[in-house]
């Protein structure tokens, strides 16, 4: 298996996923931003800068299941205790690869780093390009060990008539990569069914720690 986050993630990409042996990989963190788990079909993965033995003690006083142990709220809050950092949501990671052509929908580029869109997504992520469409905002950049995400946000009076879907499939349009990636929060079953009608396919879930 691959010994960093970046490689776990290219290889889940590509369909091939760690070893569903229900074990814990714990790894550091690609940089001192991105901290947190991953999780796969019976394998999970901590990324986070502290102290292995104390992670595996804390995930087994989590749950004596090892395949939910590390997505426990008992588990995330004693992450949040030791490292001052918060959780936002479980998301459900996506991939889809990328396509050829030019996006459907007409688009123009927010190039405001002061931009409200913009702003937030650097707090999250890097190298953040933002595009504007009537209706709705699609953002790129990089985010978890350097992997490219997508998200997109959609006005509440252009709904219902497949934008989300469009801005999804755009986003595999415009990515300078091969792949890219975006995190859905499972009960926001509007956008979930956007990205995977736009071909995105379930990879697993992660839980970021956010610095405050």
């Amino acid at each position: 298996m691959n010994s960093d986050v970046a490689g776990i993630l290219d290889a889940a990409a590509r369909g091939e996923f760690p070893p569903p042996d229900g074990s814990t990989t714990i790894l550091p963190q690609p940089n001192g931003r991105d901290a947190g788990v991953l999780s796969f079909t019976a394998h999970s993965v901590v990324f986070l800068d502290e102290d292995p033995e104390w992670i595996r003690a804390e995930l087994a006083a989590a749950s004596t299941d090892p395949l939910v142990a590390s997505m426990t709220p008992r588990f995330l809050s004693a992450l949040m205790a030791r490292t001052g950092r918060y959780v936002n949501t479980i998301d459900l990671m996506t991939v889809a690869g990328a396509l050829p052509g030019e996006p459907e929908i007409a688009l123009r580029e927010i190039r405001d780093q002061g931009h409200p869109r913009v702003a937030r997504a650097l707090k999250y992520r890097d190298e953040v390009r933002v595009w504007a469409a009537d209706g709705g905002v699609l953002i790129l950049g990089r985010g978890v060990a350097g992997r490219m995400e997508a998200a997109v946000e959609v006005d509440a009076d252009a709904r219902h008539r497949g934008l989300g879907r469009a801005l999804a499939r755009a986003a595999r349009q415009l990515t300078p990569d091969g792949v890219v990636w975006a995190q859905n929060s499972p009960g926001n079953a509007r956008s979930v069914r956007a990205f995977q009608a736009a071909g995105y396919r379930p990879a697993g879930a992660e839980v970021l720690l956010v610095a405050r």
